[in-house]
């Protein structure tokens, strides 16, 4: 599936409260467009020392470095996919990872609210947050991203402080808390 068509479909996310109950199901560009406070997740690839990080190409927080990717549990029918299907879809999708046996550790999560500038939408997340180690090194789907880099701890923190690089506002919290 390319970009276009993942972005025509409609997907139904969960809806949650500040406490991450779900309050049942909500429109995904609804839910950006409102602010409507959902779930989400965010995928922080390791490879050797190394910290993947995309440059996403997205409708909301277009052309931001996030670690290493974000997304949503879906809905399908009225089944909802747990956090760890719905990381190993988002793999394959946007990093060509299919069937990735190792571990999904999760190292945390977040609650924030952050309006995108340069588009119509914003994020209101209670966030997931999870940390896989590869073995070899990932090359992201450029439908999904305009270009990745491994970059170390340390200089990932000094970017992030320089403001040279544009991160999603989710990042620093991640990169001061949990890695």
């Amino acid at each position: 599936m390319d970009q276009a068509d993942y972005y025509k479909d409609s997907l139904f996310l969960e809806r949650v409260d500040k406490t991450d109950k779900n309050l049942g199901q909500v429109e995904r560009w609804f839910a950006h467009k409102e602010g409507v406070l959902h779930r989400g997740f965010t995928v922080v690839i390791r490879y050797l020392n190394f910290f993947v990080v995309q440059h996403r190409k997205h409708l909301v927080f277009d052309k931001v470095f996030d670690l290493s990717f974000s997304s949503h549990p879906v809905y399908d029918k009225d089944r909802l996919q747990n956090n760890e299907e719905a990381i190993r879809v988002a793999l394959d999708r946007e990093w060509d990872i299919k069937n990735f046996s190792g571990d999904i550790k999760k190292i945390g999560q977040l609650y924030y609210k952050a309006k995108d500038d340069d588009s119509q939408y914003m994020e209101h997340e209670i966030d997931h947050i999870y940390l896989i180690d590869l073995e070899s090194p990932p090359a992201a789907n450029l439908d999904f991203a305009y270009d990745f880099a491994f970059i170390d701890k340390q200089t990932l923190k000094e970017n992030l402080c320089s403001n040279k690089i544009k991160f999603a506002p989710w990042t620093k919290e991640i990169i001061d808390r949990m890695i």
